[in-house]
């Protein structure tokens, strides 16, 4: 079998005619309405990243499961979408931009139906799977479109307005999530992306294109789809039971073992294939690789913080879901207007500048979230957040569309999905990472706690007045010392985890200033 076959002539209206034809078909309008009908499936699909975080205290509770297995049902979403991702291009390729639209809306609907209905633990981590492969196949599309579509020099306003779909989804998704929860409880927050979606299919439909006349059908990279699947779950579930069974357990060593392994054969084969899912060779180009590697940092501290803050403010705040999903409804309507500016800016300064100021506002976001405490008020922290996803909104045009322009045509296909893999994957790897630090750290401050509760006057005097307010309210004499203890070691464990989730805002901090390396590289010449 040849490496590369003629593409065939696919029948019927559903795989669309080439974009030349709509081109004509629609006039100069057309640029906006296909860009806008994949905007809104992007949205369906992304809004389900982070949504859900507000829900998983009431997931945890319903499923009676920890916080290791919890932050799966946030992680699966975002490695299926590093996963399938790099399919975009051979799927595009192979059967247009209309029939992997529509096949992929129609799996985030049936993965959303799962999710909902559930009856455990298990089979929501599977509709997560599905929602996330269905959002991996959706999102290089816009890009993809735009830059067929539009001219060179309106390329970075036009990912700018794209960009707000993509970002603004899972900025507002705890907002409205919480709501939803609150209202009709954790499972309604699954469906809620479902009528956007077909919405998005039905415009689709319309707009999108099917492959182009004569276009050049790659084979499918099998061999390295599978090592890098084996690759993201062997890592993920190393991982997660780390936090379980101990980091120096024979299980973690034989998962991470075959995490390494798989990732080191994938990129030998990408290397040896004619037809590489991600062509390594993308990150020989100085200003992609750079912005790779600055997008896989803004993945990993997006998604990271956009999944503490609700957890932070539910369980040590005790905020209502909804109070906890509102925290990031400034922070997102600002990324509204931020994003077009984004993109002008990244149509007439070199990329390093906007990268840079983005990162150090995400930077200096993260440090003042360093210092939260359970007296923080509700505004402050909105604030803090706000700066963040504002330096956020000011780098990512510049990221996607200075990586895009380094590259040759004949690789922006495979490039916009390498870009968009990198933010993913860091997205995945920084709630995981995040989830440990904040645990590991929890259990440090804890006994570190405890150690200094040696039996001296104030512990004695604390529980002393504990125990007399009890004997006021009638409780038993031989419970009154276990209900005191146990109310100490409630204190303990709060501030405790207060403490951890600012360990973990500062490792965010730092991953931010690390990130400075490469933009300094972007700016030589």
């Amino acid at each position: 079998m040849s490496d590369a076959a003629a593409a065939p002539a696919w029948p019927g209206r559903l795989a669309g005619p080439p974009i030349e034809e709509m081109r004509e078909r629609w006039g100069a309008s057309y640029r906006f309405l296909v860009t806008f009908a994949v905007m809104i499936g992007t949205i369906a699909t992304i809004l389900s990243a982070t949504i859900v975080n507000v829900a998983l205290p009431q997931v945890m509770g319903a499923f009676g499961i920890g916080q290791d297995h919890a932050q799966l049902i946030a992680t699966a979403f975002l490695a299926a979408v590093t996963s399938t991702m790099l399919l975009n291009g051979w799927l595009v390729d192979s059967f247009g931009c209309r029939l992997t639209y529509a096949a992929a809306i129609i799996l985030f609907v049936l993965g959303s139906i799962i999710s909902g209905a559930a009856p455990n633990e298990g089979v929501l981590i599977l509709g997560r799977v599905l929602q996330g492969a269905a959002a991996g196949m959706i999102q290089p599309l816009g890009m993809q479109i735009i830059f067929q579509v539009f001219p060179a020099e309106r390329r970075g306003a036009a990912m700018g307005l794209y960009a707000v779909g993509v970002v603004l989804a899972p900025a507002l998704g705890p907002a409205v999530g919480g709501v939803i929860v609150d209202g009709a409880g954790w499972r309604a927050v699954f469906f809620l992306g479902v009528p956007f979606a077909l919405a998005g299919l039905a415009l689709g439909l319309v707009f999108l294109p099917g492959p182009s006349h004569g276009g050049q059908r790659r084979r499918f990279d099998g061999p390295g789809f599978l090592l890098l699947v084996l690759a993201l779950l062997a890592l993920l579930t190393g991982l997660s039971s780390g936090q379980r069974e101990g980091w120096e357990s024979n299980r973690v060593m034989v998962e991470l073992g075959l995490a390494l392994c798989a990732a080191v054969g994938f990129v030998l084969w990408e290397l040896r294939t004619e037809t590489p899912m991600l062509n390594p060779r993308l990150f020989t180009v100085r200003a992609f690789a750079c912005s790779a590697a600055v997008g896989l940092v803004y993945g990993a501290a997006l998604f990271g913080s956009t999944y503490l803050v609700p957890l932070f403010a539910q369980t040590v705040q005790g905020y209502t879901a909804t109070r906890a999903g509102l925290l990031l409804m400034p922070a997102g309507l600002a990324m509204v207007l931020v994003f077009p500016i984004g993109g002008r800016l990244a149509d007439r300064f070199p990329p390093w500048m906007p990268i840079g100021a983005g990162l150090l506002l995400f930077g200096t976001s993260s440090l003042l979230m360093h210092g939260i405490g359970t007296d923080t008020p509700y505004w402050t922290l909105a604030i803090w957040m706000l700066i963040g996803r504002i330096g956020f909104g000011f780098a990512m045009p510049s990221m996607n569309a200075g990586a895009l322009r380094a590259l040759p045509p004949k690789w922006v296909g495979q490039g916009s999905g390498a870009v968009n893999f990198a933010r993913q994957f860091g997205g995945a790897m920084g709630v995981n990472l995040l989830s440990i630090i904040l645990e590991r750290r929890t259990q440090f401050h804890v006994q570190a706690l405890n150690d200094t509760q040696t039996g001296g006057p104030a512990t004695r005097a604390l529980l002393d007045q504990v125990e007399r307010l009890l004997a006021q309210d009638g409780v038993a004499e031989p419970l009154r010392q276990a209900a005191a203890e146990n109310f100490l070691s409630q204190m303990l464990l709060s501030q405790a985890s207060m403490l951890a989730f600012r360990d973990s805002f500062l490792a965010v901090a730092l991953i931010c200033a690390a990130a400075l390396v490469p933009v300094a590289i972007m700016r030589r010449r």
